[in-house]
């Protein structure tokens, strides 16, 4: 069996800059050798049965040497593997891509590459910062400011004023005291505009600001440090005017999301779309029962059945998956009428040609339950999870209404060892973390253990009972409007608003 290399450039940071064909290759790999520098939120995209290397290297501390990174990669290869190298920004721009290629050339190893996007022009985008600009500059110049231990600059300083460009520095944080002597040296302006870009499209990206006489003070004050890149030119003027990434809503928040892995995506997405750090910790699972005998005796007789009641997505795709188990489809359910907790329990139903009868104005149990006491003349039929909350039932038994509740699935809490993030919830490094069902809340405090200190965490709830589920473990609890993801997300961005 033959192996390859594909040695894909992952872009700085931010995972929407992944090319298409990055993802691509990267969804299909048996094992990934990756970088310091790749992001947690690119990595969360490599798939959960390929084998992770971590070859990562710091500024002059390079625990596996460039050498045996090849040997890696062709080792793999050889044996058969479908291989991503991993790198951040584009491998061909000071990524050393171009040594790993000949290497595996060298060795006989098939190969690929996939260009990314190059910090040089991201991350000064990102911090408002065009390369180019008709009224500032003609030519862009990008330099590694990164010297072999203890030599010099080989940088032409003479040559870099005469263009008169824009001029990025990569690497070049520990040299910047020596290239801002060196172009003043060589006669630029000591006015001439300044900046550096740190953690560039990162939702902890910081920009400094100053003439490039004053830029080394000034980036020390403000603790300016590596990944971070220099640029020199008229162009860095605009930044204060330019700079969009800074002015998004939830920029220079922390959140921590809970969902289960499947179902974080779109939650997640939205939140760094608005500008926020996502940290992913999916503390629970939802797995469909299976076999199901009692739910197949009563996809059989749903002819008994006024009613289908479905409190979440989990419980559609699992009622789906044995109702195509069993060879039929939507027409099976003949006149039965379809009721969800809410909007993303009907766009779940949706998805498979179904439309929801009944959705509660208030998306919860209790809500659904009144709701349907109200609507129903005749049996329902509940699919939900195996601790489906008590208030729907309670509901439907109040008011006489004769139903059926079947666990279609269950949630399993999740343990990942997580040390680190346990001292950060205690540090309250997190401005929020959001919970949307009370098994979120109980998965979180399943995994980081009941002696936890939870009074530094500020959660989001998707609804009462889920705040209430938090309250129990000493957790500040701010309620969405609407049990919604949407509704989440507005709550995120007014929660520092003072009620």
């Amino acid at each position: 069996m033959s192996g390859k290399v594909t040695l894909v450039g992952a872009g700085p940071g931010d995972p929407g800059l992944l090319t298409v064909r990055g993802l691509e290759v990267l969804s299909q790999a048996d094992v990934v050798v990756y970088d310091r520098l790749i992001s947690p939120a690119v990595l969360d995209l490599i798939p959960t049965d390929a084998r992770r290397i971590d070859v990562g290297k710091n500024a002059g501390c390079h625990p596996v040497p460039q050498h045996e990174i090849n040997q890696i990669l062709l080792r793999e290869a050889l044996a058969g593997h479908n291989v991503v190298r991993l790198k951040g920004g584009d491998p061909f721009v000071f990524g050393r891509g171009g040594e790993e290629l000949e290497a595996l050339a060298r060795g006989g190893a098939a190969f690929e590459e996939v260009p990314g996007v190059t910090s040089a022009i991201a991350a000064a985008a990102y911090g408002g910062i065009p390369a180019t600009h008709r009224d500032y500059a003609s030519s862009l110049h990008i330099i590694t400011g990164h010297a072999r231990k203890d030599g010099p600059l080989n940088i032409d300083f003479e040559a870099l004023v005469r263009v008169k460009g824009t001029l990025i520095f990569l690497m070049g944080v520990t040299a910047l005291p020596r290239i801002v002597e060196g172009l003043l040296g060589a006669g630029m302006d000591p006015a001439t505009p300044a900046a550096m870009v740190e953690n560039g499209t990162l939702p902890s990206q910081r920009r400094c600001g100053a003439g490039l006489a004053d830029l080394p003070e000034r980036a020390a004050e403000m603790g300016i440090h590596s990944p971070a890149l220099i640029i020199v030119g008229g162009v860095c003027a605009l930044a204060s005017k330019l700079c969009w990434f800074e002015g998004r809503l939830l920029y220079g928040k922390r959140i921590l999301v809970t969902r289960p892995k499947d179902r974080a995506g779109t939650l997640s997405s939205i939140l760094r779309t608005k500008g926020a750090e996502v940290v992913e910790f999916p503390c629970i699972e939802t797995r469909p029962i299976l076999p199901n005998p009692s739910l197949e005796a009563a996809l059989e007789g749903i002819s008994d059945y006024e009613w289908l009641g479905f409190t979440s997505p989990a419980g559609v795709e699992a009622f789906w998956r044995c109702l195509r188990a069993m060879g039929k489809d939507a027409r099976a359910l003949g006149g039965v009428k379809l009721a969800a907790v809410g909007s993303a329990t009907g766009k779940a139903l949706e998805d498979h040609g179904l439309a929801a009868d009944l959705i509660p104005e208030v998306f919860d149990a209790a809500h659904l339950g009144e709701s349907l006491a109200r609507a129903a003349s005749g049996k329902v039929l509940l699919l939900r999870a195996e601790e489906g909350s008590a208030a729907l039932t309670e509901a439907l038994a109040a008011a006489r209404v004769e139903y059926r509740d079947i666990p279609v699935y269950r949630t399993v809490y999740q343990h990942p060892d997580a040390p680190e993030l346990r001292k950060e919830l205690e540090a309250g490094r997190f401005d929020y973390v959001i919970f949307t069902s009370a098994s979120t809340v109980k998965g979180l405090v399943s995994a980081m253990g009941q002696e936890t200190d939870f009074s530094h965490v500020t959660g989001l709830c998707i609804g009462s009972q889920t705040a209430a589920e938090a309250e129990k473990y000493g957790i500040s609890v701010k309620i969405a409007e609407k049990a919604s993801i949407d509704a989440l997300v507005d709550l995120a961005v007014r929660a520092d608003e003072k009620v």
